[in-house]
């Protein structure tokens, strides 16, 4: 993930900062516990593709 595409990207719920999970390819949302997916190298910066982290899911 490129750090100047990771410096403009928020999330889209509430434009907070995400955080880089390279090991599952996934943005993440702290504020919100969604998981952003990326695919082919691209953010799926849909609230309707994010995966809902559990509540026992360390982020």
């Amino acid at each position: 993930m490129d750090k100047r595409l990771l410096d403009i990207l928020a999330c889209p719920v509430c434009k907070g900062p995400l955080v880089y999970q390279k090991n599952a390819e996934e943005l993440i949302c702290k504020v919100d516990r969604l998981a952003y997916p990326i695919r082919d190298d691209i953010p799926v910066m849909l609230e309707d593709e994010a995966r809902q982290l559990p509540a026992d899911e360390e982020v």
